[in-house]
């Protein structure tokens, strides 16, 4: 393996989610710019907001799922469309799943996070997920079946936003009656939630008769069956229930790379400071749901990567600029939006708390303006426009 020294004063960011891209994004637009290099093994970039509107056909692949080749066109960024083996520090280089080994100047590691099974035999090998675009094609399959099969069971297991958004969505898109399960550990469906989003959801899962079941622990899934204790009032009762479907999205892992020292990592996550430094190394950052600030801890959410993704960028383009100025991140709140079925929303954003279509039809314009690429995010923003400018003549 050949060290790639050539590149020594590279920009390598490691992860081309919301953080890592939008990192990538920002500092490509400074003037004295380094190279920049995208170490990213997926070819589509996915926007996972939308995810469920992808599901539902409301929105096309393009929209929700750019390939990072028509992302990064005209960018002058580099991607590398491997995995990380290994990063070693002390060394400055980054190893990746074919053997080359990529010299750094300043590395972000921004590797986002994946389901998390908690070790409950079954998860694995039994359950499907909702977080990449292949899993929409597995969900559409599931759909198809079970529009073939009325009177089956389906379980969604995690009532946070995920499996939330899911319940509702999948709720208008089958049609045959099919008991809709949504499985929450806690007492309450969307706990981290704003209040009134919170409501708003609870009405819409009993609206569409899905049936919530809270202070619930999933023990086992096999091919057919699905095991669960539920716990009511200091009593707890095993239950076995047979499922034509099970979708996990009852937690998430930070996805830690290998080779980085334990004394910067904490409960999985990497330490960083208000800088977004790793802890002991000026030259490291790290971003989004794979760091831990102790002093300003944050929920993972894409809000967050992006605001440190577009943060990041900013000092690091002042750096190259050779201004000395390395300012602390400062997350702000723009508040939060759910989907909670086909063409239905609910909001608490901009100074607006509202639900509905409306609410629906401002979410998608939100998340249009934030898309990665501005061009792609207009294109899909006249699209929409032409086809709501159709329907209202029709």
């Amino acid at each position: 393996m050949e060290s790639n020294s050539s590149k020594s004063n590279a920009v390598v960011v490691i992860g081309g989610g919301f953080g890592g891209l939008t990192t990538a994004f920002s500092l490509s637009n400074g003037k004295k710019r380094p190279p920049i290099i995208l170490i990213e093994p997926r070819k589509r970039f996915v926007f996972l907001p939308l995810l469920y509107e992808l599901l539902a056909g409301e929105l096309e692949t393009w929209e929700v799922a750019p390939s990072y080749k028509s992302l990064l066109a005209s960018r002058g960024i580099i991607h590398i469309d491997q995995y990380v083996e290994n990063i070693d520090l002390d060394k400055e280089i980054v190893i990746t799943s074919n053997g080359e080994e990529i010299k750094y100047g300043k590395l972000v590691i921004s590797t986002g996070s994946q389901p998390d099974s908690f070790g409950i035999p079954g998860v694995e090998e039994y359950a499907l997920m909702f977080n990449q675009y292949q899993d929409v094609a597995k969900i559409k399959n599931l759909i198809l079946s079970l529009n073939n099969s009325p009177n089956q069971n389906l379980f969604i297991v995690g009532a946070g936003p995920t499996g939330v958004e899911l319940a509702c969505k999948l709720a208008d898109l089958i049609v045959q009656p099919i008991a809709i399960n949504l499985v929450e550990l806690g007492e309450r469906v969307l706990p981290n939630v704003k209040s009134f989003n919170q409501e708003q959801a609870e009405q819409a899962l009993r609206k569409k008769s899905v049936k919530v079941h809270l202070n619930t622990r999933v023990l086992k899934i096999t091919r057919e069956k699905l095991e669960f204790l539920s716990i009511l009032q200091d009593q707890s009762k095993s239950l076995s229930m047979s499922h034509s479907g099970v979708i996990w999205t009852a937690g998430v892992k930070s996805s830690i790379p290998n080779g980085l020292p334990k004394n910067i990592l904490k409960d999985r996550k990497i330490l960083i400071n208000s800088q977004l430094n790793v802890i002991g190394y000026d030259n490291v950052f790290a971003i989004g749901d794979i760091s831990y600030d102790l002093g300003n801890p944050l929920f993972s959410t894409a809000q967050v990567a992006m605001q440190q993704g577009e943060h990041l960028g900013v000092n690091l383009r002042d750096f190259f600029d050779g201004k000395i100025v390395n300012r602390p991140f400062q997350f702000v709140d723009r508040g939060e939006m759910l989907s909670l079925g086909v063409g239905q929303a609910t909001l608490t954003a901009m100074g607006l708390t509202m639900s509905g279509s409306l609410a629906f039809q401002i979410r998608r314009m939100a998340y249009l303006s934030k898309f990665p690429n501005l061009s792609l995010g207009v294109r899909s923003a006249g699209s929409w426009l032409c086809s709501h400018a159709k329907n209202l003549i029709d």
